[in-house]
């Protein structure tokens, strides 16, 4: 199909104009984008009149594999998938990186336009309908809140469930989180929503804002999708460049080591616990030894035993209730870049912080007699 520069001209926001036009090229998307309120709102009351099911895919952009497993997911249940591309600044505290943020609409929109010409030789219920780009004057029409703990705004806050963890790093975190979600999900009022599991903190978040404000909408959670090496997919690990992403996986593989030691009948959380902190001082000592122009240093934020409904820490795992173990680290700085070295974007100067998350899946009757009895051999 020709790219249709009438159409291009009409689209209301010069970024998004100028990454439509980068994409269209010589074929324009299969989907319509919408950057303002009245437009989409429009489309999704004829999808509602037709009988005909939304699923919402919200995201900051800098699209991955783990956004495509999400709108792959809603393709398979719904006709129409609505995906937003919005970086929230509320969600970013005073000193956090909200500046440095990949922000890549021309690449992202390219890959949805590919990803439903995939959809369109498959046997899927649907297909991308909807790209929403909103700004922030769109986003909060009053004023754009602070980012201060104890700012101005209209806030959605969902306590003491976002006070702890990623919570108590980051302080007013899940209230943007919240609060952007409440505003997406009131202005696309999808029937499904769709968060990975990488985030779980935040589903539990999503899922019991929907919940306690009576939203008409599920929260569908899909597994994380990670790199050969186990690495969890993230927009921010493009700033880790060569060095630090073969370092990055020692979160996944702290986190598995805990894992193993489950199965094996441990519960008690000093013995799990036990079994992450090897791998992390193992790694870190080996990083230690090196000279700095080798070397990847990393900091531990938290690694976390806890409840998998409330996330409430726990000294012993009830194998028949299972248990969420996460963990946060951030990859410092290179020191000493080599000439020619993959450094990644930034040049290997952002601090990058990664998080993880493995459940300990709660064990059937029959496997817990096996555990149990793996518990009581000396």
């Amino acid at each position: 199909m020709a790219a249709a520069p009438n159409l291009i001209r009409k689209i209301d926001n010069t970024p998004l104009r100028e990454a439509v036009r980068k994409v269209a090229g010589t074929e324009l998307p299969s989907f319509k984008i919408y950057s303002k309120l009245a437009t989409l709102r429009k489309a999704r009351r004829h999808a509602l009149l037709a009988g005909e099911s939304v699923g919402f895919v919200p995201t900051m952009g800098a699209l991955h594999g783990g956004h495509l497993a999400l709108i792959r997911h809603a393709a398979q249940e719904n006709r129409h998938v609505y995906v937003s591309i919005y970086v929230n600044p509320t969600q970013f505290g005073v000193n956090e990186d909200l500046k440095s943020y990949p922000q890549t609409l021309a690449a992202d929109l390219e890959k949805l336009r590919r990803l439903n010409m995939n959809y369109s030789k498959e046997d899927l219920r649907g297909q991308i309908t909807a790209v929403f780009t909103p700004t922030t004057n769109v986003m909060y029409p009053g004023f754009q809140p602070s980012s201060e703990i104890d700012g101005h705004g209209s806030f959605v806050t969902i306590t003491p469930l976002s006070l702890i963890l990623e919570g108590a790093s980051r302080p007013v975190f899940f209230r943007g989180v919240a609060t952007v979600c409440m505003k997406l999900f009131n202005i696309v009022q999808p029937d499904v929503v769709y968060f990975g599991q990488k985030d779980i903190q935040q589903t539990l978040v999503i899922e019991r804002m929907v919940k306690d404000f009576h939203l008409n909408t599920r929260v569908r959670v899909v597994p994380t999708v990670r790199e050969n090496d186990g690495l969890a997919m993230s927009s921010r690990n493009v700033y880790l460049g060569e060095r630090r992403r073969k370092v990055a996986t020692v979160l996944v593989q702290a986190l598995r080591a805990v894992r193993t030691a489950f199965l094996d009948g441990r519960t008690e959380r000093n013995h799990l616990m036990a079994a992450a902190q090897k791998v992390i001082s193992d790694e870190l000592e080996k990083q230690q030894a090196l000279p700095p122009r080798a070397r990847a240093l990393f900091e531990v934020d938290y690694i976390s035993l806890a409840d998998p409904f409330n996330l409430r820490e726990l000294e012993k795992v009830d194998p028949r209730r299972g248990a969420v173990l996460s963990g946060a680290i951030r990859m410092l700085p290179i020191e000493e870049p080599q000439a020619g070295e993959n450094t990644g974007t930034g040049d290997g100067q952002t601090p990058v912080r990664l998080i993880d998350n493995l459940r300990l899946e709660a064990v059937t009757t029959i496997l817990l007699s096996s555990l149990r009895r793996k518990m009581i051999t000396p």
